[in-house]
């Protein structure tokens, strides 16, 4: 059964999901708001891009040199009882982690199957769990089945960046989007949208009935929607 997807964003006024260039204090404590509100959600697994993984794992580089042979392309699980899942859309395996826990949460690589098979053993040798999502492309409702089927996940919330995101909304699989707005302007029209699509990929617009709009300290508002019954 497909778990319930939320995409969980944090959003300026116009639109713009990235923070730098936002004075630190204000930053720190959207930022806190933000993780406070997706604790609500009550989930079991939690997925983000590479760029954004890459600031939680803090890794500079991992050695080389430790596949002495060829890989199988198959699934590896290091821990299938976890109360909680980090998982990390990373196509090409690039994330150095340094262990397989971030933020309380045991670590699921999603890679395709170009990746390195050194990369690969590096992963198995701090007991991080790795799933292929494609041969040369990640198949994001490939991805949402082995979690449900292979980890029990039955609540996912994504959390970015904006073309992890976009991909989860256009490929029909979010149940329900979540988006802090901040009473800021960021003005930067270079900048990511809070979702980013491909021209050539995109499908079509992504309807939506509002179930909420609460307004929070400091003058943010927390806007939620659903899918259409």
């Amino acid at each position: 059964m497909k778990p319930y997807v939320i995409c969980h964003m944090m959003s300026s006024i116009d639109g713009h999901a990235l923070t730098d260039g936002w004075d630190r204090p204000f930053k720190n404590s959207a930022g806190e708001l933000y993780e406070k509100l997706a604790q609500q959600f009550t989930f079991d697994a939690w997925i983000c891009g590479r760029v954004t993984m890459e600031e939680v794992a803090h890794g500079d580089g991992y050695p080389t040199g430790l596949a002495k042979a060829p890989i199988a392309r198959t699934h590896h699980f290091a821990k299938r009882d976890a109360s909680r899942y980090a998982v990390s859309i990373d196509p090409h395996g690039k994330v150095a982690w340094k262990n397989n826990c971030a933020l309380d949460s045991h670590v699921v690589e999603v890679v395709t199957e170009a990746v390195s098979d050194d990369y690969l053993a590096y992963l198995q040798s701090i007991d991080v769990s790795y799933v292929f999502g494609g041969k040369t492309e990640i198949d994001l409702a490939r991805v949402v089945a082995i979690l449900a089927d292979e980890l029990g996940t039955k609540r996912l919330i994504v959390e970015g960046g904006p073309h992890v995101s976009g991909s989860f909304v256009n490929a029909g699989l979010v149940d329900e989007i979540s988006v802090l707005v901040l009473p800021l302007i960021d003005g930067r029209g270079e900048h990511p949208a809070s979702f980013e699509v491909a021209r050539d990929e995109w499908v079509k617009p992504a309807y939506l009935t509002l179930v909420s709009a609460d307004i929070q300290e400091g003058g943010a508002v927390w806007l939620r929607y659903r899918k259409p019954q």
